[in-house]
């Protein structure tokens, strides 16, 4: 068997976009019928249901390391919207503050040359 069957057994790839909108779905699925998210998302998908499973359980999509906010994607309804909620708020705080501290430091660079 050549190499380029050996590759050809990897599976498709999916975005963090991708990965989160089929989290979503589950969620919204989740929080209206109570259960049933991964299944209706497995056939509209065309997903493995463990593959979507891990991604949850991993907090794959929300492009960044997996959070223990994060890891509780499974919980349906508002609790589960909520939290949901305060990774992305997270999120952008930290983007802000790591975007802050370069402009500090270059106010600090500029303010010591004059």
């Amino acid at each position: 068997m050549s190499n380029s069957n050996v590759n050809a057994a990897k599976g498709r790839r999916y975005t963090a976009k991708e990965k989160a909108d089929i989290i979503a779905f589950v969620d919204k699925v989740n929080s209206e019928k109570g259960r049933g998210g991964q299944s209706a998302a497995s056939k509209k998908y065309k997903i493995s249901p463990l593959t979507i499973s891990s991604w949850i359980r991993s907090g794959a999509g929300n492009g960044s390391a997996p959070l223990s906010l994060r890891g509780v994607g499974s919980v349906a309804g508002p609790i589960g919207k909520k939290l949901s909620k305060l990774q992305d708020l997270h999120d952008q705080i930290a983007r802000a503050e790591k975007e802050l501290s370069k402009l500090k430091s270059q106010f600090d660079s500029l303010k010591g040359s004059l």
